[in-house]
């Protein structure tokens, strides 16, 4: 027995046991329990525990809901498809249908932006260039993908002999600068006499797959001795169909954030090439041709090379702040709680 506490207790003297006392003694120590209104405990029972947990697909999507970083991003993109794939609902003007008559005119009615050195209408080119720099930055995309995917989670999940041949065979490729390499390869005479989206495309995903296989070995090596790999392959499950089934679709995360980033990057590269001169021919509209063009207009009439500078600029920075949103959704040291 313990001797029974009083407001007048004082509790800064020692307790004396009570057989050194000499007689009983006892104290009852009261705690204190603070009201249920004034505590977490309420918000923590209203909980439905009996509701499937929440996927890391799932989750994301519910946190990029509320990121106005996400929402913006997405309008833009969503904008940006609609043009390329319905050029005519935004143009009415025929983009080839140029006449020296209109060379270097201001905008008017029905050319809001007016005309380009060789009369040809800056608007309608702009509307129209969007699908062939967007075809290059989503095919190429794509095909870095498949590339640099395949090669990474290999090199990544078989490790060994495998992994030395790939990593450094991908180590040789990413030494070599995107922009020079496309720009050595597009003076071959294959690419030369052969210019087009599929060529520019071509050439940017042989210089472009091992930033994407780096990051695709890193994550699948982080969850190739998982837990769940580990019970799948008890299961009898093969080496292969644990790496196909388990490990990739859980290390796709950090990959898709880099794919979206890196889209705005080979849209940049395409233009880039195209203003050298080395990219897609003239007889295709893209931005890099419209700014490519517009180099002797630049002191005259300066807006005939904004405008399609301020097109790519606006669809690249929306893919990388989408980049930017993915990856605070789908990285949970990232994300902001």
């Amino acid at each position: 027995m313990s001797e029974k506490l009083t407001p007048d207790t004082d509790l800064t003297k020692p307790v004396i046991p009570a057989a050194r006392q000499g007689k009983k003694s006892s104290r009852v120590i009261e705690h204190f329990v603070a009201p249920l209104e004034d505590t977490p405990l309420a918000a923590i029972d209203n909980v439905d525990e009996t509701a499937a947990p929440l996927s890391l697909w799932a989750e994301a999507w519910r946190n990029l809901r509320k990121q106005p970083l996400f929402l913006i991003s997405a309008l833009l993109i969503v904008v940006v498809l609609v043009v390329a794939f319905f050029p005519q609902w935004f143009a009415s003007v025929d983009p080839t249908s140029c006449t020296l008559d209109n060379s270097a005119e201001g905008a008017r009615a029905g050319h809001p932006m007016g005309f380009t050195l060789q009369g040809c209408d800056v608007y309608s080119r702009m509307i129209y260039g969007t699908r062939a720099s967007l075809m290059v930055g989503v095919f190429t995309t794509i095909g870095v993908l498949i590339i640099g995917g395949i090669m990474g989670a290999l090199a990544g999940f078989y490790g060994g002999w495998i992994d030395a041949i790939l990593a450094r065979l991908g180590d040789i490729f990413f030494a070599l600068p995107l922009i020079l390499g496309a720009i050595v390869m597009m003076q071959l005479p294959a690419f030369r006499d052969n210019r087009s989206v599929w060529t520019v495309v071509l050439v940017l995903v042989i210089f472009g797959w091992p930033q994407i296989a780096r990051i695709t070995r890193g994550a699948v090596i982080e969850n190739r001795n998982a837990d769940f790999v580990t019970a799948a392959k008890a299961l009898g499950l093969s080496r292969f169909s644990a790496l196909v089934r388990h490990v990739v679709p859980n290390s796709l995360a950090p990959i898709i954030v880099v794919a979206s980033i890196s889209l705005g990057t080979f849209i940049v590269a395409e233009a880039t090439l195209s203003f050298l001169g080395i990219g897609l021919p003239d007889t295709i509209m893209s931005w890099g041709n419209d700014i490519a063009n517009a180099q002797p207009q630049v002191r005259n009439n300066p807006a005939v090379l904004l405008w399609p500078a301020v097109a790519l600029s606006i669809t690249v920075l929306s893919f990388i702040m989408l980049g930017d949103a993915l990856r605070d959704a789908l990285d949970p040291k990232a994300r902001k709680r």
